[in-house]
């Protein structure tokens, strides 16, 4: 059997072999040794390293425009992070997302991945860090205290993008159904007991609208992403870094990503903070909560088909029982609940690595990457599976709704203006003697005619003055 070609590469703790078409170094080796914990390298967030590309690349510039890095140097630089930005070279980004060190393995990852290609735009071969190094000139004026949230904070501004893109898909399919329902009656229950009458239109728009104040609170809690602390260094003081180099690779980071990137006003405490992280996985929880809550609703409401509520009919996508036969289970809902007890768990760990900072350095930010991409990327496809697989094939049992309101002893609040308080409840009190409709007793009393009493129950009036449909 063939050995493998390698290359020798020496850092503190001495020389290693690493495999000779690596673009990653020897740094990133012994990350890949320590770090063996979610089996998900960093690769599978293509956002996360686009952005450290973006970030090294402005770096770069930067350290041009301002006479630290040589000119030769910046340009393959500049051109091997742009290749990264286009998709190439993903492939080598290898160590774990879930690492110690608060990102440095990520960013060496980086650094080396950067060098190695840098060095063969100019002719050398991988390795020979002499002539371009990736601490020296790809990691110049930076620390990974200023790289790696910085480059999380873009990660994360992008994958939101999707989110809310999927968020309005999954709104327009409860808005068109909230239309398509507008005129079907249904009873409205509080406390799992009969309420009043109500549309089952004013039903789905309830699940848009509140789709609808989500994507506003998640694009609130992207404003505070912008801001970072790239120049800051290790602790905040900058050390390191020269005069006009943060706002040089502020602005050149901000044409790159096409982002309003502002830079913290007190780069110490936005070293050591991640209170911007907490707000934007709050946010997330809030968005797993509700959309939870909407799936246990279209769950219970197409319960049966003949023993439940039975008043909706989901789409049927998959048999649901191996023992069971003919049995329809509500998959689709199922799985988006799991997916937000997902996201407020991740949200406990955010919260907790957010807390557990010390002094001038957080060094939990990894599973808060970890944590945020997963809600996110999770709640995305959720939204996009619940839209197209449920909520656009549902229909209703128009029959099953109509017949729990004319048999419902609710009606009789809805009828009470016109027939009196005392006549209502003695109406409600025989009903639920004989188990008799509402209506039907209405109409045996005399109370109202036949004409009155249907007019009463047209869906736009029985609905009462409540929101319309969106």
């Amino acid at each position: 059997m063939n050995a493998v070609a390698t290359r020798r590469e020496h850092d503190l703790l001495g020389d290693r072999d690493v495999p000779a078409d690596a673009y990653w170094g020897v740094h990133t080796l012994r990350a890949t040794e320590n770090f063996a914990i979610t089996g998900t390298p960093i690769s599978a967030y293509p956002h996360l390293i686009t952005a450290l590309a973006a970030v090294k690349e402005a770096a770069a510039l930067a350290n041009e425009e301002l006479g630290l890095l040589d000119p030769r140097k910046a340009a393959a630089i500049v051109a091997a992070c742009r290749e990264i930005r286009a998709g190439e070279l993903h492939d080598q980004f290898v160590v774990d997302v879930v690492q110690g060190g608060a990102g440095t393995s990520t960013n060496m990852n980086a650094n080396e991945v950067v060098a190695n290609r840098a060095l063969e735009l100019l002719g050398y071969e991988k390795g020979q860090y002499r002539y371009l190094h990736p601490n020296e000139d790809v990691n110049l004026g930076q620390s990974t205290n200023d790289v790696y949230p910085t480059a999380v904070k873009i990660a994360t501004v992008f994958a939101v993008r999707g989110l809310l893109k999927a968020m309005s898909v999954l709104q327009d399919a409860f808005a068109r159904k909230a239309v398509e329902f507008r005129d079907v009656l249904k009873m409205g229950r509080t406390q799992l007991q009969d309420a009043v009458p109500m549309t089952l239109g004013q039903e789905f728009s309830a699940y848009a609208v509140m789709l609808d104040e989500d994507r506003s609170r998640l694009a609130e809690a992207v404003e505070l992403i912008h801001e970072i602390n790239l120049g800051a260094t290790a602790i905040g003081t900058g050390l390191n870094a020269p005069r006009g180099y943060a706002e040089a690779a502020r602005r050149h980071l901000c044409e790159i990503t096409g982002l309003p990137l502002v830079t913290a006003a007190n780069l110490v405490e936005a070293t050591q903070d991640c209170g911007a992280f907490v707000q934007m996985s709050g946010v997330l929880k809030r968005i797993a909560v509700k959309l939870s809550k909407s799936c246990n609703d279209l769950r219970l409401l197409s319960s049966g088909p003949r023993a439940g509520l039975g008043e909706i009919n989901l789409p049927p996508v998959q048999a649901g029982s191996s023992i069971m036969p003919g049995k329809v289970n509500p998959v689709i809902p199922e799985v988006v609940n799991q997916v937000a007890f997902e996201v407020i768990g991740n949200d406990v760990a955010i919260t907790m690595a957010a807390e557990a900072g010390q002094l001038q350095l957080n060094a939990f930010e990894p599973i808060i990457l970890h944590s945020l991409s997963e809600s996110i990327t999770h709640l995305r496809n959720a939204c996009v599976t619940l839209a197209e697989r449920c909520v656009a094939g549902i229909t209703a049992n128009t029959e099953v709704l109509r017949a729990s309101v004319e048999n419902s002893i609710g009606l009789v609040t809805a009828l009470n203006p016109h027939i009196g308080y005392t006549a209502a409840t003695d109406i409600a009190k025989e009903a639920l003697a004989t188990g008799r409709g509402v209506a039907e007793l209405v109409l045996e009393k005399g109370l109202l005619p036949q004409e009155k009493l249907a007019a009463l129950l047209r869906p736009e009036v029985v609905a009462g003055n409540g929101s319309p449909v969106v």
